[in-house]
């Protein structure tokens, strides 16, 4: 699915989430230098959300996995984009964002 890239700071959704409901969480870390957009590095596979159990309040870190349809890769990590879904843990990240800049657009899809 063709989107914006995103960053540190950008909301995401995991169904299912750990204790059943979904989670929320944002973007964290991201393990790449290489590529920014507005000054912020871009999320590729592998960058780490803090998300917050839905049931119990409790955070938990979680890694972001491969998209379910990758465009750019960098370092051979597919670039992560909004509204992406993305395996991970027990359930699907949903990207939300917003953006790391909205003039920057993957259209690979």
């Amino acid at each position: 699915m063709p989107g914006m890239p995103v960053t540190i700071g950008c909301v995401v959704i995991l169904t299912p989430g750990a204790a059943g409901p979904p989670d929320t969480g944002v973007i964290i870390v991201v393990p790449q230098v290489l590529a920014a957009a507005g000054g912020m590095p871009l999320a590729v596979q592998g960058s780490v959300c803090q998300m917050i159990n839905s049931l119990t309040g409790v955070p938990y870190p979680l890694p972001i996995g491969a998209p379910v349809s990758p465009g750019i890769k960098i370092n051979n990590m597919p670039v992560i984009r909004m509204g992406d879904l993305c395996p991970s843990g027990p359930g699907v990240i949903q990207v939300i964002g917003p953006p790391a800049a909205p003039y920057v657009n993957d259209s690979s899809g």
